[in-house]
């Protein structure tokens, strides 16, 4: 068995997206409050997620909180995004995600080192945190414990509970951008993601861990 490379071009989208021209009622209530909600459009997996619009209303408006309404800075928010988007191979997640990272101010270093999956390197050490945080969480289901404590320490609990959940809603929204190869919108133009396998990609990238930080740096917390 063998699956192609997600690769995010209209062409090769397996259903169509969601047309606010041949909308139910249903539909219609559900695509007015995305667009009059923080997102303003409907973009990515929500362009799917229409085709059932009680599960479409429920994921915009989880998806509303956790991009917009959590305590996380926006940086560690969209940090964590990319990081999700780069394992799970997700083209559309990674182009939109990281001109919003790089826009939240995340070093655009260590956006390039999550895109080419090389061991970022970062200056401040809530962000190598939340990087290693998403990475494990990611690879194993579960972190260590050193790495949990630390972090608890910097986010607090509320936060950190908000950190899982991008995590998991995040997967969720690859996995859905992946599955049923959702367009890259026409307005990104990010740098893709540097895919191996071609046409037999089968497996998320395994993700190095944050490279090992000198300086007056690491004690920021951002």
């Amino acid at each position: 068995m063998s699956f192609k490379a997600p690769n995010g071009n209209a062409e090769s989208a397996r259903i169509e997206m969601a047309n606010p021209e041949s909308f139910s009622e249903a539909q219609r209530k559900v695509y007015n409050r995305i667009v009059s909600g923080k997102r303003g459009k409907v973009v990515g997996p929500l362009r799917v997620a229409l085709h059932s619009p009680e599960l479409a209303d429920r994921w915009q408006a989880l998806g509303e909180f956790l991009r917009y309404q959590t305590d996380l800075p926006v940086r560690i928010t969209e940090l964590s995004i990319i990081t999700t988007g780069r394992y799970w191979n997700s083209q559309v997640e990674w182009m939109i995600h990281a001109r919003i990272a790089a826009e939240s101010g995340l070093d655009r270093g260590v956006i390039e080192a999550i895109r080419t999956a090389q061991p970022p390197r970062f200056h401040i050490r809530l962000e190598s945190l939340v990087y290693n945080f998403t990475r494990e969480t990611l690879e194993f289901g579960q972190v260590g414990d050193e790495l949990y404590k630390e972090l608890h320490g910097l986010l607090g609990t509320a936060p950190l509970v908000e950190l899982t959940a991008v995590i998991g809603y995040y997967s969720m929204v690859a996995m859905t951008l992946n599955i049923h190869r959702v367009p890259v919108p026409a307005s990104e133009n990010a740098k893709p993601l540097e895919l191996e396998g071609g046409d037999t990609l089968m497996h998320p990238t395994r993700l190095p861990k944050a490279q090992a930080m000198e300086g007056k740096g690491i004690a920021n917390n951002g």
